[in-house]
């Protein structure tokens, strides 16, 4: 009920992938009937409820087993052209009933605040909470990132960002400009190249991997790890993994459609255009581009404003961790961030997490901690 406050040991925000872990890992060790999961979406799914419609489960990167029930346990076999944002709604709905997690939607956290008994106070849209340890695992989705070009107000054009992407029809006949080098901004311009004339710009040339293995994904994640370390905002894996060389990259390749232009230095309102110098080591672009709809795959935040009045970043913008832990205030574990922002560091971070704040439970209350 709006405006009532209730005490639990722990709240886990977010239902996605690292929240269910987390919360899945508290009911095993005990704490069943001492947490609760608030969740913000209308129903089961987390961030993958979102996806556009024509990113099938045979293509999707990244769908992995939740632990304890594995996807084919718990919704059967699935057709690979299925829709994954479908397959993965049933397979998290089924987990959390298949558990019995304390999942409670939809619940809009606004801020979540310090009290003078060492407690905190989860404040929502349907009453507040008060909790001795909190577990955030609400991702990124809802804090897409749209970069500032000088110019970007007067585009007389359509502006889409990923997060608004949800089928190619939309966007037939159109002159598409593609603003992005991750793997979102790869499979959408192969999309939306089949019923549109696109145009592609990354402000990096792409670099194409087909020997993905252990160690670049090792390496990637201890690249985030020292990043947070340090205090800063995690960087982007592609960076270090590149990108992958699938069969529809190769055969997009073969028509002609992989080549990035550089960024563009100003957004005009038909278009964007080139005036600087050209960068040897990139194609040549032309003046000017002409576009109706600019897509902005420009990647998302963490969503962590509702933690602002706790003061966890350092100058750097970022957020010291230690594990999942924030390094300033032991309280509070961030779950898919930083290195464990895939859904594998997102499983795998869930258990940790789940691990440290029992033992911090057994531990008596104090002020300021």
């Amino acid at each position: 009920m709006a405006g009532s406050s209730r005490s639990v040991d722990v709240v886990v925000i977010g239902a996605g992938q690292a929240g269910l872990s987390t919360a899945h890992h508290l009911a095993r060790l005990g704490l069943g009937g001492r947490f609760v999961v608030l969740d913000g979406a209308p129903g089961p799914g987390g961030a993958w409820r979102n996806r556009w419609d024509s990113l099938t489960l045979g293509r999707a990167h990244g769908v992995h087993d939740l632990p304890g029930l594995s996807l084919a346990d718990a919704v059967g076999a699935t057709d690979a052209d299925r829709p994954a944002s479908a397959v993965v709604e049933a397979y998290f709905g089924a987990y959390e009933r298949h558990f019995d997690l304390p999942v409670r939607r939809p619940v809009r956290v606004r801020s979540v605040r310090p009290r003078a008994d060492g407690r905190l106070v989860v404040r929502t849209d349907d009453g507040d909470w008060v909790t001795r340890a909190l577990v955030n695992a609400t991702g990124t989705w809802d804090k897409p990132f749209w970069p500032a070009y000088p110019g970007r107000e007067t585009f007389a054009g359509r502006q889409l960002h990923t997060a608004d992407y949800r089928s190619s029809a939309d966007l037939a006949g159109a002159r598409v400009l593609v603003v992005g080098g991750g793997t979102s901004a790869v499979q959408l311009l192969i999309e939306v190249s089949e019923v549109a004339t696109t145009t592609w710009v990354t402000r990096r040339e792409p670099v194409w991997r087909s020997d993905f293995t252990p160690e670049i994904g090792r390496a990637a994640v201890a690249l985030v790890e020292q990043r947070v370390a340090r205090g800063l905002p995690p960087g982007s894996v592609v960076s270090v993994t590149g990108l992958a060389l699938t069969p529809d990259v190769t055969a997009a390749m073969d028509r002609g459609l992989m080549t990035a232009l550089p960024v563009f230095d100003r957004i005009v309102p038909d278009g964007v255009v080139w005036e600087g110098p050209p960068d040897p080591t990139r194609p040549v672009p032309p003046p000017s581009v002409a576009a109706d709809v600019i897509l902005w795959c420009t990647g998302f935040r963490p969503a962590l404003d509702h933690l602002a009045p706790l003061q966890l970043r350092e100058t750097g913008g970022g957020i010291t961790m230690v594990g999942t832990r924030t390094a300033r205030d032991p309280r509070v574990h961030l779950v898919g961030y930083g290195p464990s922002a895939s859904t594998i560091g997102a499983t795998r971070a869930g258990r940790v997490a789940a691990v440290a704040v029992r033992d911090r439970l057994v531990e008596p209350v104090a002020s300021g901690t």
